[in-house]
């Protein structure tokens, strides 16, 4: 860790998380929170010659609601110091309310399942298997804590807007010629403006980024609290498993091997059968819970579960991988499973072009996410 050279915006990220006032946990969940997001869109900084991005604050509001499920509802862990009448963190209220329900109704009682809502959130045809009632709590969750994450925005660095002007819709920076948005940004979404040399540092040292935030994010509220630091830690570092059972997308599979198509593992080129495979998640879910379709794909069931497991390709297996995919999105789009194919797809890479070349660069940008985390998070290969 000593033997990392920082860029004067490396220096600045640990001087906020280490040095600036806190009289809550915003700023820390703020830095982490772009660092996740950075994470998973590794292939936008200064592309074009853009100087700076436009990052939607819905996307960092959706982590700060799994960094701060373990810490509300029936477990109140104090986030911040209370002023009058006021609560430690704004939102509180809204995302106890949002957890209480969740576990009252038997969806979850772990300490991740904010990760999991989330990911369930963001599909509308999953989401649409929910209550109307937990939709709205959510809803009404990602409200209070989007108003909450301006704050840390506000006065992160020395002085008011010192670090990040002020969030504009999309609408009204989509015209200037240095500034891109993230794949999937709406015109009416509130966007954080973030120089493209910081952004460049999260892609750098993510995992330096992510561990101080953690670090410091649990000596905080122990000394706020008197809770442990280790228990804070394992709160904080609390990853989904793979629970979901995917019953649709197995489905729609198994409904395309009975009509005669066959598909491949893409790790091991095995042809598979309806008893021979699982629904493997590319990138596991213990690194980065993505349930998107393009994530979901058909393997050999003994390979996933002994070989694979969490673990990521090595640079050759990626090769292989890219190579196959393109058959696998082939038979997704004729089935049910084109549509959110397409959305997932358009919402994490952008426009892949022609429907004539979609399943071959689809399968070109996974692979190259892919191969970014890998090296960003140094994760263990198969």
């Amino acid at each position: 860790m000593s033997s990392v050279q920082f860029s004067p915006a490396g220096k600045l990220i640990g001087t906020i998380l280490r040095h600036d006032a806190k009289t809550a946990s915003y700023k820390l969940a703020l830095i982490r929170s772009i660092n996740d997001v950075a994470l998973g869109f590794p292939e936008f900084m200064a592309s074009e010659n853009k100087s700076s991005l436009a990052v939607p604050l819905k996307l960092l509001a959706e982590f700060w609601i799994a960094y701060y499920w373990p810490f509300v509802g029936n477990v109140h862990i104090l986030q911040g110091r209370p002023q009058g009448s006021k609560q430690d963190v704004s939102f509180r209220k809204d995302l106890s309310a949002l957890r209480i329900y969740w576990e009252k109704n038997n969806f979850g009682f772990s300490q991740s399942d904010g990760y999991y809502l989330v990911s369930e959130m963001r599909s509308f045809r999953r989401a649409q298997t929910y209550p109307p009632d937990l939709r709205l709590l959510y809803k009404n969750a990602k409200e209070a804590v989007l108003h909450a994450i301006r704050q840390p925005i506000r006065y992160a660095g020395q002085e008011e807007w010192s670090l990040f002007p002020k969030p504009r819709h999309w609408r009204q920076l989509k015209h200037r010629t240095n500034t891109v948005a993230l794949p999937g940004t709406q015109e009416e979404d509130l966007c954080l403006q973030i120089d493209a040399s910081l952004w460049g540092e999260f892609l750098q040292v993510s995992l330096w980024v992510e561990a101080l935030c953690i670090h410091e994010w649990a000596l905080f509220t122990e000394r706020l609290t008197g809770i442990n630091r280790g228990q804070v830690y394992e709160a904080l570092t609390s990853r989904p498993d793979n629970r979901r059972p995917l019953t649709w997308e197995r489905n729609q599979v198994e409904l395309l091997m009975m009509e005669g198509h066959t598909f491949v593992c893409p790790w091991t080129g095995n042809e598979l059968n309806t008893k021979n495979y699982d629904i493997d998640h590319l990138i596991p879910v213990s690194l980065y819970p993505i349930n998107e379709t393009w994530n979901l794909v058909p393997a050999d069931r003994g390979f996933n579960q002994r070989v694979k497991r969490d673990k990521l390709p090595s640079d050759q297996r990626i090769e292989k991988l890219t190579f196959r995919l393109p058959q696998c999105y082939g038979l997704y789009e004729l089935s049910e499973l084109r549509e959110p194919l397409r959305v997932d797809s358009n919402n994490r890479f952008g426009d892949l072009g022609s429907q004539e070349h979609f399943r071959f660069a689809l399968s070109q940008a996974v692979g190259r996410l892919i191969t970014a985390m890998k090296y960003s998070r140094n994760v263990a290969e198969f």
